[in-house]
């Protein structure tokens, strides 16, 4: 088979990493791709939300699969590109990418649905938004409409941080169109966890548990941020949550789309916060999840190929997924100053001394090759993931990967795990 992956982080590089170990594998592709996936695919300098030149690639290249990683092009529709020319594709349409592509699709689908999730107002007005957070009580989650990379969500502990965000997304327009609608909600307090789970329209397959870290700095404070490390799997979710989960929220949310003749064919990321009255959601994203992704696949046994392609022809009820038994955990190695302004191109030294250690994975996120040579391009820039025995074990693998890698002004947290490890 020939695979393109689509988009170029931390996650594509995984799943590449990944794919690349099914016996059915002849060639993988991926656009544009990063410093990374170079060692294991055939780059292509195509960006992610290039739809149609994407197709055409896919097409004059009799590509067998193509695998979706980022949002951007879900929401854009590019599993219905493909299918109506033809090709095979791991990904949702366009009308339930919506889940993740809108806020405020999200919520109501969740009270259409009854899911359990914060109690939420919609707002196109700015004032009528500001006099209603004036009525509430701190602390509100304030939320952009639309796509914003990962920063459109503003946990607000007083009045005027809440009225503040209102600001930033809806005067500023800081993320564009994405800020024309907003969502304040109730701020829900608990533990965070992730749920992963494939779906083709009628039956959902969950993949294991894993928690991931969004502030920048230790003890999860400071900003926002994509992700700076996660891990698997998250001791929080018991078998008795899991159960809890699946029939509470998964079934129905697959079941509810279908009824209205959605299917809901792809991976279905759900964030969820453990509260004291039971898990709620605290949104949905229609892809694998980064840096989750990176945590849970070094511990999965299956060939993701043919889970893959069993997810697209209907067919996931006749997958088992088989798990590693050794917990594993992501940490991720970002430029200086992220997730606000910070610099590119700065060399990366001592990847080649982190090739033989043991059960250690460097998936790749914003980097870049030149001959020998690598250099940072985005913000995160490498994924150190590592097996042990133990979740404690596994941490001391990662960090020791960690030590020897260097570039100027690098930057990561020190307590990836530290839930878990409490508990």
């Amino acid at each position: 088979m020939k695979v393109l992956v689509v988009g170029s982080g931390g996650r594509e590089h995984c799943l590449v990493w990944k794919i690349a170990q099914s016996d059915r594998i002849k060639e993988i592709f991926c656009a544009p791709g990063n410093g990374g996936t170079e060692s294991l695919a055939r780059n292509i300098n195509i960006p992610a939300s290039d739809i149609k030149t994407l197709a055409d690639f896919a097409k004059s290249e009799a590509i067998d699969l193509s695998v979706v990683g980022p949002e951007v092009p879900l929401v854009g529709g590019i599993v219905d590109e493909f299918l109506r020319r033809g090709l095979k594709i791991f990904g949702s349409r366009e009308e339930v990418a919506r889940l993740e592509g809108s806020k405020v699709f999200a919520k109501e689908v969740m009270a259409k649905f009854s899911l359990p999730t914060a109690e939420f107002r919609i707002f196109d007005d700015k004032r009528q938004a500001a006099d209603y957070i004036r009525t509430r009580s701190a602390p509100l989650v304030v939320k952009a409409d639309g796509l914003a990379s990962g920063k459109g969500v503003f946990v607000c502990e007083s009045t005027d941080e809440a009225l503040a965000a209102i600001k930033i997304i809806m005067a500023e327009r800081k993320f564009g169109d994405a800020g024309g609608r907003i969502v304040v909600e109730e701020c829900l307090r608990g533990e965070e966890a992730s749920i992963l789970a494939f779906s083709d329209g009628e039956n959902i397959l969950p993949l294991a548990s894993s928690q991931d870290h969004k502030r920048i700095y230790d003890g999860d404070r400071g900003a926002n941020t994509g992700g700076m490390g996660a891990y698997s799997p998250a001791p929080v979710i018991t078998e008795a949550l899991n159960q809890k989960i699946n029939s509470e929220i998964l079934q129905p949310l697959i079941s509810g789309l279908n009824n209205e003749g959605k299917k809901y064919i792809g991976m279905l990321y759900v964030g969820l916060m453990l509260t004291d009255s039971g898990p709620k959601i605290l949104e949905f994203n229609v892809r694998f999840g980064d840096p989750e992704t990176q945590a849970i696949l070094p511990r999965l046994k299956n060939d993701l190929v043919e889970v893959m392609l069993a997810t697209i022809e209907g067919k996931l009820d006749k997958v088992t997924l088989s798990w590693e038994r050794r917990p594993c955990i992501c940490v991720v190695i970002a430029s200086g100053g992220y997730p606000q302004e910070y610099e590119k191109n700065k060399e990366i030294f001592g990847l080649n001394q982190t090739e033989k250690l043991p059960d250690t994975f460097i998936f790749h996120a914003g980097t870049r090759r030149e001959k020998e040579k690598c250099f940072t391009t985005g913000g995160r820039v490498l994924n150190v993931a590592a097996l042990g025995d133990t979740l404690d074990k596994a941490k001391a693998r990662a960090y020791q990967a960690i030590e020897k890698i260097k570039f100027e002004k690098m930057y990561f947290r020190r307590d990836i795990g530290w839930r878990a490890l409490q508990r």
